[in-house]
């Protein structure tokens, strides 16, 4: 049997996905970065300074403890998704349900409310936060819904890959064009050409963003459809923070990477929120933004296409200390660059540029940081693992939203303020928050991923290399595997075409000596991985050059393509299936090239193993050593263990 079949998506549906992106983060954008300056510049107008200043603390804390909150209820959102069960999907139904509501709330909320905080501040605030929690947890279902859905639109993982890659482009470029049309687009709509627009300005710029947000969630629900299958029955339960905190404490790597990004985050979020106001109250020049933010674009997209380049010349821990040291540089020449924009300009790309490669060699730190604790700990923690990172950018951009507010406040940065009103000490209280305080923080993490993360490739190499070989004898999850084979005898075939070795002859002793189980090897001949019987896929190695398959008659093997191999982190491996997917012999697994392995000098001699060897009383090879086998051709014979003496062969 040849490959199994996949779903391709059509044109239409991958571009509708792409433009779902566009929408969700231009949405994300107007919520996280500009609702705050609105709030500030422009919500609270009543005539009394200190009234004003006193209603604009208590909102942006109202939303910083709001947003802290949410984080607690963010795996419980996670979770009533992948139950959902309509006619429509799992998903679509979030999508364009939150995609509506979330929409609607967050414009009212770039409204005075008819002016019900002077008549009645305490009921305003109530009214507020409702409104804002409402609004952050129906954006929250249709933002893990939308990115949840990706896996369900095709089986293919070529096909998944170009479709999160439009995606990633569509995100990139909606998130990136609220930066540039903020300023121009509310001075423009504003009835009063101010510096900072006014309330209308600010009302349609909203309408404008959260149209389009509203817009592309349907689209997402009307033009794109769920596959159906096997492999995407749910069965993880609810993960919470506190679970995450525990992995974390558990797994020395994660915690100290993850503490290292947190400073991060909270710098970069904090500076990054505050480039508006600079542009606009230091500069007196806020369309000067726009500048600032469409070269941000461009090179954002440039910086993660140097990362895969740079990542294979330098190591993770010098490149995000160097990402960083330039960072802190960009901060230096802002400090002083004051109203000239050349100066200014460089030095805010020089904070920006560095950003997406930091946040992917975080990325890379993070999950290879699930084989580090699943070798340390002895049980895998993928879920709780790979949930930090988000769990901490989402805490970032809530104490940045806490804290921005302040700074607009102790600046005179508020209602009614323009460049030429703000003080001397205006200006310096904004430059120690917007530049030394960050500053700091960056220069805490990278002392702390100097000094704490060694997880190196290498490092990990090792690791992963050490899980394969004794996947089979950790494997007990006994929902999963039968605790006794069930039949006396199987016969196995060659899962590639090639020629058959004895596995004693092999070049790594682990498996030579039979310390992972007993089996044979091939020396392939092409680079196409069958599956050598019934059976469910029990592991796909992250890094694709491996496979833990579990017989319908309860066998475990486990499919090792050459030695070394997983230092290539799976460039030149496709993987056809996925855990838990039951497969029929001869469905395609794997799939590999061989001149990326000879390139990398690397054997590609491929292993079969029986994981659980000490279950059966003879195993023998039943083709000759030597000769050319075809894939799928019989070549190992297993006979039950009745409690007699085993023999090998």
């Amino acid at each position: 049997m040849s490959k199994q079949n996949h779903s391709g998506m059509k044109p239409y549906q991958r571009l509708a996905y792409a433009f779902g992106a566009f929408g969700n983060d231009a949405y994300y954008g107007l919520l996280s970065g500009y609702l705050i300056m609105f709030i500030t510049s422009h919500l609270f107008n009543s005539g009394n300074k200190a009234f004003d200043n006193h209603m604009i603390a208590m909102v942006t804390l109202i939303i910083m403890l709001l947003r802290i909150v949410e984080l607690f209820i963010d795996p419980f959102i996670g979770n009533v998704i992948d139950r959902t069960k309509t006619r429509w999907g799992h998903f679509r139904p979030w999508i364009v349900v939150g995609g509506t509501i979330s929409a609607v709330i967050l414009l009212s909320l770039f409204t005075p409310m008819g002016g019900l905080y002077k008549h009645n501040a305490l009921v305003y605030l109530i009214i507020f936060a409702v409104l804002y929690i409402m609004m952050d947890i129906f954006y929250s279902f249709k933002d893990v819904g939308f990115w949840s859905m990706l896996p369900s639109l095709s089986t293919d993982s070529r096909e998944r890959e170009k479709t999160a890659s439009f995606a990633r482009f569509g995100s990139t470029i909606g998130g990136g064009l609220v930066g540039v049309l903020v300023m121009p687009a509310v001075i423009y709509f504003s009835a009063t050409k101010t510096s900072t627009g006014d309330d209308r300005g600010w009302f349609v710029f909203a309408l404008i963003i959260c149209g389009t947000a509203l817009l592309s969630a349907w689209v997402v629900g009307l033009f794109t459809r769920e596959v159906n299958s096997n492999i995407r029955k749910n069965k993880q339960d609810t993960v919470g923070v506190l679970g995450v905190f525990k992995a974390v404490a558990k797994n020395d790597q994660l915690m100290w990477v993850a503490l290292a990004y947190l400073f991060y985050g909270i710098a970069i979020n904090i500076l990054g929120s505050l480039e508006v106001y600079y542009f606009t109250y230091i500069m007196g020049r806020p369309k000067a933004f726009s500048i600032f933010s469409t070269i941000n674009i461009f090179l954002g997209v440039i910086a993660a296409t140097l990362f895969p380049i740079l990542s294979k010349k330098v190591s993770r821990r010098s490149l995000f200390d160097g990402c960083l040291v330039f960072m802190l540089c960009g901060i230096a020449l802002f400090a002083v660059a004051g109203s000239n924009l050349p100066l200014v300009l460089i030095a805010a790309t020089m904070f920006g540029f560095p950003q997406q490669m930091v946040f992917l060699v975080v990325l890379m730190v993070i999950t290879d940081s699930v084989e580090y604790g699943q070798w340390k700990l002895g049980h895998r923690d993928e879920s709780l693992s790979l949930s930090i990172r988000p769990l901490i950018d989402k805490f970032g951009g809530a104490v940045s939203n806490g804290i921005v507010g302040q700074i607009a406040i102790i600046s005179g940065m508020t209602t009614g303020a323009t460049a030429s009103t703000i003080t001397v000490a205006g200006r310096t209280n904004f430059k120690i928050m917007m530049f030394a305080f960050p500053a700091v923080m960056l220069c805490i993490a990278i002392l702390i991923f100097s000094k704490k993360v060694t997880l190196t490739d290498a490092k990990h190499a090792q690791i992963v290399e050490e899980l394969e070989k004794s996947w089979g004898k950790n494997y007990n999850d006994a929902a999963k595997a039968k605790s006794n084979v069930s039949a006396d005898v199987i016969n196995v075939a060659s899962p590639i075409s090639g020629t058959l070795v004895k596995l004693a002859d092999v070049s790594d002793e682990t498996f030579a000596s039979g310390q992972v189980g007993q089996g044979f090897a091939v020396k392939p001949s092409d680079g196409r991985v069958l599956a050598p019987f019934d059976g469910t896929i029990r592991k796909v190695f992250p890094t694709r050059h491996a496979i833990g398959i579990e017989s319908d008659d309860g066998l475990m093997v486990l499919i090792h393509i050459g030695f070394g191999t997983v230092k290539l982190r799976g460039t030149g491996f496709v993987s056809y299936v996925d855990e838990n997917q039951h497969v029929t012999k001869g469905t395609e697994l794997l799939e590999f090239w061989n001149p990326t392995i000879q390139k990398a000098h690397l054997d590609n001699t491929t292993t079969v193993t029986v994981t659980n060897s000490s279950q059966f009383s003879q195993i023998k090879i039943t083709a000759q050593p030597g000769q050319p086998v075809k894939a799928l051709d019989n070549v190992m014979t297993l006979c039950k263990n009745h409690g007699g003496e085993k023999d090998h062969g």
